[in-house]
């Protein structure tokens, strides 16, 4: 998938890709290797997750332009593709089945979180508080 308007960038391991607050606004995709996400929680950093082959991270600054909302560290030596954001629409435009993809896995993130807000609801006997969609 070594498209011209792709980047590839290529990490050590414990090397950071993006640290929580950083403004850069990629979004990467993991071509070789796996990289930790982490998050700061009242001053402790807590895992969040991995991401392997195939897999896609940093979407949310791309889209919403705001700060990284984690930090990202590959794992072993990892191989990355960072995509900005004229060139995921040039990707899009050449395979409308990619931004099918990205949203298939995206909404799966989102019910993977639903469902850890209703098992941390339940634990702690709280409902959850609801704002309405901006």
């Amino acid at each position: 998938m070594s498209e011209r308007y792709l980047d590839e960038r290529t990490f050590a391991t414990g090397e950071v890709v993006f640290a929580e607050g950083d403004t850069t606004s990629e979004m990467f995709i993991v071509q070789e290797g796996t990289v930790a996400l982490t998050k700061t929680v009242a001053g402790r950093e807590i895992f969040v997750g991995t991401q392997e082959r195939g897999d896609f991270f940093g979407e949310m600054s791309l889209l919403e332009s705001q700060p990284r909302s984690a930090t990202v560290r590959a794992v072993g030596p990892t191989k990355l593709l960072a995509i900005r954001s004229g060139e995921l629409l040039m990707k899009i435009r050449r395979d409308p089945t990619f931004a099918f993809e990205l949203l298939q896995r995206m909404s799966g993130r989102i019910r993977v979180l639903d469902e850890e807000i209703a098992r941390l609801s339940s634990q702690s006997g709280s409902q959850p508080q609801v704002k309405p969609l901006p």
